[in-house]
């Protein structure tokens, strides 16, 4: 069944006014008819299954026939906490982590960071274009909400937003214990709030995994090798996404 997002103030009782874009691509791509079913989307964790009452120019008009809690996000929120990587990693990091089913994306500056955001025009510019790619992957990948990107944070600022979460990992490529990583990874399960740290290139300093060890922040081995940045984020995402599931 096809899938659309809308905003919540096009909804309207029993029915719901698709607008934009979307109208043109359901008329004239699709070819879709009155009577003919669809899936509406608030992004915000609701499907609404719908069929079409009036097809105009400018708008449709769709019928709620039953609302539900979309069945595609993971039973937690997990909040990826980012070092910020060179280049265009970062717009890859996205992409993959909203299809892997993260909540949220926070940017943070970290001592190993090459990046540096000290322009606020060049800055707002970057997350706005990284929020547009979360989007885009939600929509691909059927998610029932958009995950937000938010603004770059400090390294302290992103270890006291974690704390007030119940499950905190941070892979670590000198942490040791596989069967540790392996018992810490199943206490994933019950929790509604996940926290995870991933270095930028060149990892994390000593400094960094010890403060956040202070926070009650585990350090977790994901194996033998070395993985990027944009490797270990992934890795990490799909075994949680995996255990959750």
């Amino acid at each position: 069944m096809y899938r659309f997002y809308i905003e919540q103030n096009q909804i309207h009782d029993e029915y719901i006014t698709v607008e934009g874009a979307d109208v043109n691509h359901i008329k004239n791509v699709l070819r879709m008819k009155i009577g003919e079913a669809m899936i509406l989307c608030d992004g915000q964790g609701m499907d609404y299954h719908c069929t079409i009452d009036t097809l105009s120019s400018d708008f449709i008009q769709a019928k709620i026939v039953k609302a539900e809690d979309t069945q595609t996000e993971l039973p937690a929120k997990i909040y990826l906490f980012q070092g910020l990587p060179k280049k265009d990693k970062m717009e890859l990091i996205i992409q993959k982590a909203v299809e892997l089913g993260v909540y949220q994306i926070v940017p943070v500056m970290m001592k190993r960071s090459v990046v540096k955001l000290d322009d606020k025009k060049k800055e707002q510019k970057k997350l706005e274009r990284w929020q547009s790619i979360a989007t885009s992957a939600a929509k691909q990948s059927g998610r029932g909400i958009i995950p937000e990107v938010v603004p770059v944070m400090s390294y302290k600022d992103a270890i006291s937003m974690a704390k007030e979460m119940e499950y905190k990992v941070l892979p670590f490529e000198h942490a040791e214990g596989m069967e540790e990583t392996k018992k810490i990874i199943k206490e994933v399960h019950g929790k509604k709030s996940v926290a995870v740290f991933i270095g930028p290139e060149g990892g994390f300093e000593d400094d960094e995994v010890a403060y956040a060890m202070e926070s009650e922040i585990k350090p977790i081995t994901l194996g033998k090798r070395i993985l990027r940045t944009e490797t270990a984020g992934l890795t990490i995402l799909s075994v949680l996404m995996f255990e959750l599931e």
